[in-house]
């Protein structure tokens, strides 16, 4: 379908060139972060759907003649071309070089949007769509960037429960920090709020300013209140978008994930990490099924988002785990207990090194 311009003949020029070059920027943008995904990130789930992106850009301009077009673009007589900042030339890495072209994306796409309404109202509405997608992107792309960076080597994360007392609980939490566990969570559904608060505040103690960070389960309103560093929610719990309105942006919030779709899901909803399973039949917890290690593989083929394999992984299968491309790996009884659970965290903190 052509567009039929409802403007006066004297500005059809004018717009198709701003249609033009608006066009031509966005795409080049689009490519630009493209690459960055494909090379830097290696997530293939995010270039796929960087590449629709690009796709679908042209197939929504595809009403505007290309002949046209053309016909209209006057570069030489483009003031812009002869309008620079030093700061255009200044990049301080790849992640800078990512990050530009990704506003410029948007602020293409916001000018096409607007300059196609004297065209086509319809055209300039789907324009009007993909710019909230390639807003959704955005964040996927920096948020796995970022948690990438902020999760680093972790690769140890070790669930515990609220133990027998306080001072049980207090006692289970140095032994992790002494051994250099990364991440601990504490998930004692069998507590009430007011032991569980207690508990939370006894880790959030003992682990300040040490290497290892604090995970509540399930419950941003008390990961808040006790300040802890992240909060982790399964599919049954409240969304992203919802954990974030309650902890803020700074907290981690991860998502646990039984399958492909879901986990990709996760990624564009904005999670810092993924908790991917069960994998194997686990002592804490009982499953009606078991993704395993194809569901590891296919993640880790597909997402670069920080992912832990979790369920049932002890020392005697965690080659396996491995073998399906996951370095990190998520814990309760393998190492809480075992017959030293100091020597046990050491150990998995070697393994995966």
């Amino acid at each position: 379908m052509s567009l039929e311009p409802s403007v006066p003949q004297e500005h059809d020029a004018s717009l198709l060139r701003i249609v033009d070059a608006n066009a031509n920027r966005a795409a080049e943008g689009m490519r630009v972060v493209e690459e960055y995904i494909r090379f830097v990130l290696g997530d293939v789930h995010l270039s796929q759907r960087q590449k629709q992106l690009r796709h679908d850009l042209t197939e929504i301009l595809r009403g505007v003649s290309r002949e046209s077009l053309c016909a209209a673009r006057a570069t030489e007589q483009d003031v812009g071309t002869q309008v620079a900042t030093s700061s255009e030339f200044v990049r301080r890495d790849v992640r800078d070089v990512a990050a530009a072209n990704q506003k410029r994306v948007e602020q293409s796409l916001r000018s096409l949007e607007e300059f196609l309404k004297p065209l086509s109202a319809d055209v300039a509405g789907r324009i009007e769509q993909l710019r909230y997608r390639a807003y959704t992107q955005g964040r996927a792309v920096e948020l796995t960037d970022t948690s990438q960076r902020r999760l680093g080597p972790a690769n140890v994360y070790v669930l515990i429960d609220g133990g027998d007392s306080l001072e049980a609980f207090a006692a289970t939490v140095d032994v992790m920090v002494r051994a250099g566990v990364q991440l601990v969570q504490l998930r004692a559904p069998q507590l009430d709020d007011r032991q569980l608060v207690a508990r939370a505040r006894c880790l959030r103690e003992r682990t300040r300013g040490t290497e290892t960070r604090f995970i509540m389960n399930n419950r941003p309103d008390l990961a808040l209140l006790t300040q802890a560093d992240g909060v982790h929610v399964g599919q049954d719990d409240l969304a992203v978008a919802e954990v974030r309105a309650i902890v803020g942006t700074g907290m981690l919030v991860g998502v646990s994930t039984h399958s492909l779709p879901q986990a990709r899901q996760a990624v564009i909803d904005g999670a810092n990490y993924i908790g991917c399973g069960p994998t194997f039949p686990s002592r804490t917890k009982t499953f009606d099924a078991f993704p395993g290690l194809e569901f590891l593989q296919s993640v880790s083929r597909e997402i670069s988002l920080p992912a832990f394999a979790i369920g049932g992984i002890d020392l005697t299968n965690l080659s396996a785990v491995q073998a399906s491309g996951f370095t990190r790996v998520a814990v309760a009884s393998a190492i809480t207990a075992a017959k030293d659970p100091e020597v046990a965290a050491r150990m998995f903190l070697e393994a995966t090194r």
